[in-house]
């Protein structure tokens, strides 16, 4: 028994010095949980880190930009079948998340709701993964689809819980931190498919392989909710039938006293009543920029004529370089001011794709040429390196606005909501794109110009910055 606890002293002793060194600590903010929160921190915060970065490598795997649209060429999908993989994943996962948030608040470990979206996402990839090692064609077109339905459905689960759990167990003004370092840690995982592909020879890379690679997908997030098991959460603000004591109309929970909970009813409550949530929304909808034109760089790219594998390998490199560089950096700048991340990214965001429409339109430029590939590629690293700026900032704020059951609402209603808005702003660029892809990128700068001048007017709710 000696050996035992001394054992575990010298593991927490180990985790303690670890996570110091990774994490700016603030003294002030740890003493605000309770003392067996404070007393797990460390250990929580390494496992949030590891069960994340797991997650973000699995979805490297299934990237509906990169990887499906490849398997699908491979397998003879038709093509039309292609524009559906990101609306299905992005939109799929935002949607249900205000209907499933009064069956969640019911859960008093939230964890377990996590667990449960990444074994779903789990089943699902290995799915995909027997589809491509035996199908073909439009049947396994409509099977990797019906997969990946499922899998956004996992992946609803896992947004809605993972940041009630952080927020439960990580002070705020570490927080940014722990999204930061997964993101840099998913970042080498990017780094380390894009050389894979390039040597295993680009554009020839067959349907085992690609099997392979989604089996091992599967096989990380089994990983992940393994990892995330383990995580010591307090019992929260769960709710049942009999419970009087969870919701605030005024506050928008997303929670109902009694009977069958309303989640419209909840979700028109939450934004008539709620103008913090209301900013947060409209601000999120129009900080598009980064996350919708990066499609749009490759597809100038290709008719500009960039060649295939010099393009593909060198925009999974450049995603994940950009995600190792700014995952820390931006982790750190969220903590100080979140709100101020999300608008200066954004700008930026909206400069490079207007400077890229402008280079571009220069008589004479050649997409085919090394300088040509440089400037989408460059282009499209910047974007992807700045995506991370206004997405790390995002969840930070969102975390740190809220508590409780009303964190779990923003969350939820807040996704479900964007996956409207995606849909829409999306059609809208697709539209121009039509006409002409600089239309598209410019129509997204001018969001996001608007964005972040709102989000500057958005309430401080970051510690770093009173400090």
């Amino acid at each position: 028994m000696a050996a035992e606890g001394r054992l575990r002293s010298g593991m927490v002793i180990t985790a303690d010095r670890l996570y110091s060194r990774v994490v700016t600590r603030d003294d002030d903010a740890e003493r605000d949980l309770p003392d067996a929160v404070r007393r797990e921190l460390p250990r929580n915060g390494l496992r949030l880190v590891a069960a994340n970065t797991l997650q973000s490598s699995g979805d490297q795997t299934v990237n509906a930009s990169t990887v499906l649209p490849w398997l699908f060429q491979v397998l003879g999908v038709p093509a039309a079948f292609v524009g559906l993989l990101v609306p299905i994943r992005e939109s799929g996962s935002m949607l249900p998340q205000a209907f499933l948030t009064p069956l969640i608040v019911r859960v008093r470990r939230r964890k377990w709701v996590f667990v449960a979206g990444a074994v779903v996402q789990a089943a699902s990839v290995a799915v995909m993964s027997a589809i491509a090692a035996f199908g073909h064609g439009t049947a396994a077109g409509v099977g990797i689809l019906a997969a990946l339905v499922v899998f956004s459905l996992g992946r609803c689960l896992c947004s809605i819980a993972s940041k009630d759990v952080q927020g439960r167990t990580i002070p705020s003004g570490q927080r940014g931190q722990i999204i930061g370092l997964a993101t840099s840690a998913a970042g080498l995982v990017a780094i380390t498919l894009g050389l894979a592909i390039r040597l295993l020879g680009g554009g020839d890379l067959g349907s085992p392989a690609l099997a392979l690679l989604l089996a091992a997908g599967a096989v990380l997030w089994v990983l992940s909710a393994t990892t995330y098991a383990r995580v010591v959460e307090p019992v929260g603000e769960g709710h049942d039938d009999s419970s009087d004591d969870g919701s605030d109309a005024s506050s928008g929970s997303a929670s109902s006293g009694g009977g069958a909970p309303s989640w419209f009813a909840d979700m028109v409550r939450l934004f008539r009543n709620d103008a913090t949530f209301r900013k947060f929304i409209s601000v999120r909808g129009l900080l598009l920029v980064s996350s919708l034109s990066p499609p749009f760089i490759v597809s100038m790219s290709v008719a500009s004529g960039t060649g295939a594998l010099a393009g593909l390998g060198g925009f999974i490199l450049a995603s994940g370089v950009a995600s190792l560089i700014g995952g820390r950096i931006f982790g750190r700048l969220a903590d100080k001011s979140s709100r101020l991340l999300m608008a200066g990214a954004a700008t930026a965001a909206s400069v490079v794709a207007v400077a890229l429409v402008i280079i571009v339109a220069i008589p004479g430029f050649d997409g085919g040429s090394a300088l040509g590939a440089t400037v989408f590629i460059s282009a499209y690293f910047l974007l992807t390196l700045l995506h991370s700026g206004v997405r790390v900032g995002r969840k930070t704020y969102v975390v740190d606005v809220a508590e409780g059951d009303t964190r779990t609402a923003y969350v939820a209603v807040g996704n479900t909501t964007m996956g409207v808005i995606l849909l829409v702003v999306g059609a809208i660029s697709s539209a121009l794109a039509v006409v002409g892809v600089s239309w598209a990128l410019v129509f997204l700068a001018v969001l996001g110009v608007i964005g972040a001048a709102s989000a500057v007017s958005m309430p401080e709710v970051s510690r770093g910055a009173a400090d």
